[in-house]
């Protein structure tokens, strides 16, 4: 890896406390971007005929045109599984690291080649954005629902979903730091606000997930995990659990496998005692019962989307701050 890596992250990270984002995660690896691309002239972006969307192009970047073969940015086209195809044979060529976007959903169009890079190790990065529900009017054929427990299902495939910009500038970290395997970035199309307070040269997320927000007042009786959009719905839940005297944790689970690789004593500390557990996640249970046990609530989809402006979908399907407090007390209560 450039040496420059580590301090260019490290460097963003700071810049982003000092500057708090309200943005999509798709914009915060964006941002994310700019700051890696200067010290990795290796890096060849793309994207399968969405760039505006899913935000793979720095604002330095030059389109790769017969007339331009320098440049740094590939326009697939629309063609998820020859863009996936692509990218592996240029990673095997060696000397470049790659990484294309499209929408999450259409991951099942880039899947085979998706296998493939995992099967045999390549470190590509997939830029999946528009990752559940929260993308709104474009409706259920666009929506994620199954997509990313079914990535996470892949052997040698690292999943991650960040809450806000600081966990997406970590992600990007893991996914250019691992050499050994593909990397799925899932990015938010509605805007998050930036949960995280801390930029230390720890990257969190390569844990697979962590304590955001501790108890207040005393010992955890619940405890709250969420990966993506949904944590600002942990967080918002965890303040409505203390009005009524129920103490509450949140813990980010920006990447699902991760977390669950890790050693058995890391993994029981970041789960924690609390006897209430609830995931929280705009997608299907499968792989949370990890984390939860097979009696932990989970407030999620059990069905696929709807059309609809995002915060009138996630109401219909019932993800909501409420919806986890109603859970929460059914079995603190009972």
């Amino acid at each position: 890896m450039p040496a420059k890596l580590a301090r260019a992250i490290l460097a963003h990270k700071k810049a982003l406390i000092a500057a708090p984002q309200t943005v999509a995660t798709r914009k915060a690896s964006e941002l994310a971007l700019e700051a890696i691309t200067p010290v990795m002239p290796e890096l060849v972006m793309g994207s399968a005929d969405l760039t505006p969307s899913n935000n793979t192009r720095t604002k330095a970047a030059e389109d790769f045109t017969p007339k331009t073969p320098r440049g740094r940015y590939v326009r697939y086209g629309i063609r998820e599984h020859g863009m996936a195809a692509a990218m592996n044979g240029i990673t095997l060529h060696g000397g470049f690291r790659t990484g294309g976007g499209t929408f999450l959903v259409f991951a099942d169009y880039a899947r085979p080649s998706m296998r493939l890079a995992a099967l045999m190790g390549l470190p590509v990065v997939y830029v999946m954005t528009h990752d559940s529900i929260g993308l709104g009017e474009d409706g259920p054929t666009h929506q994620p629902v199954e997509q990313i427990a079914s990535l996470r299902c892949m052997p040698n495939m690292h999943v991650f979903r960040p809450a806000d910009a600081i966990e997406t500038a970590e992600a990007w970290q893991f996914a250019i730091e691992n050499t050994k395997g593909p990397t799925v970035l899932a990015l938010s199309r509605q805007n998050l606000p930036q949960l995280r307070t801390d930029a230390t040269a720890t990257n969190r997320s390569a844990r697979g997930g962590y304590e955001l927000l501790a108890a207040e007042g005393g010992k955890a009786q619940v405890s709250l995990f969420a990966s993506g959009s949904e944590v600002e719905l942990a967080v918002a839940a965890r303040k409505l659990l203390s009005e009524k005297g129920v103490r509450a944790r949140v813990v980010s689970v920006p990447s699902l496998e991760l977390l669950l690789a890790q050693d058995e004593a890391t993994r029981a500390a970041i789960i924690g005692t609390a006897p209430v557990k609830i995931a929280i996640e705009a997608g299907v249970r499968f792989g949370w019962d990890g984390v939860i046990g097979d009696d932990g609530a989970f407030v999620g989809m059990s069905s696929f989307g709807a059309s609809g402006p995002y915060k009138e979908v996630y109401q219909h399907f019932g993800i909501t701050p409420e919806a986890v407090v109603d859970a929460a007390m059914k079995r603190h209560n009972g």
